[in-house]
């Protein structure tokens, strides 16, 4: 890579990008006992992962079922860890609970729903398109508010008969976070994930 803005030796290379990987274990140290050689594994969290090998600590390797594919296992653990802690700990979903998860056909939202519809919720999805309301839908959502012609306010408020949701589950941020919290149950939970729509500069002084 050049630069258009500094000579090429004064440059400095970050090292090898990229932060997710999924493979065979190809080599262990001595004292690691948890994977073999052979093993197909995943992992997040451990740069340099855009490269033929890699080095990476034995506790980050995630062990795949032979069900899944290296695509796949590369592609779910950061989304998928955190959709499993939105879900399971930020706010722990319940059977009977009603949950709106923004951007519900993107990565993170996208196995939210499915996490939700284990654990007994119901979901109310937002997204921009017809498309991804479908895409929503095969994922459990058992809602879905396009958000782009109608207020995802107004309509969670008509699907709980005005009585809000248990959590809201915010991968968006400006856009959305102070009607979201209009979405809200009393003492209902707001979860914010993300911050893709630029920093909110308001102050929250709601209970």
């Amino acid at each position: 890579m050049t630069s258009t803005s500094a000579p090429a030796s004064t440059v400095r290379h970050s090292g090898t990008l990229g932060l997710e990987a999924a493979g065979t274990v190809a080599a262990v140290g001595d004292d690691v006992r948890d994977v073999r050689p052979g093993d197909r594994v995943a992992y997040s969290g451990v740069p340099g992962a855009y490269a033929e090998l890699s080095v990476v600590p034995a506790d980050r390797l995630v062990k795949l079922p032979d069900g899944v594919s290296f695509r796949d296992g590369a592609a779910a653990m950061l989304q998928g860890m955190t959709a499993h802690y939105l879900a399971t700990s930020t706010y722990a979903l319940r059977a009977g609970d009603t949950c709106l998860v923004h951007a519900a056909a993107g990565g993170v939202g996208l196995l939210l729903c499915q996490i939700a519809k284990l654990r007994g919720a119901t979901v109310i999805g937002t997204t921009s398109s017809a498309e991804k309301a479908a895409l929503a839908r095969d994922a459990g959502a058992d809602h879905v508010i396009l958000y782009t012609k109608e207020s995802f306010r107004d309509e969670t408020r008509r699907l709980t008969n005005g009585a809000g949701v248990h959590a809201v589950y915010d991968g968006v941020g400006k856009t959305t976070f102070m009607e979201g919290l209009d979405c809200l149950r009393p003492r209902g939970t707001m979860c914010s994930s993300a911050n893709r729509a630029a920093p909110y500069r308001r102050s929250i002084s709601r209970c």
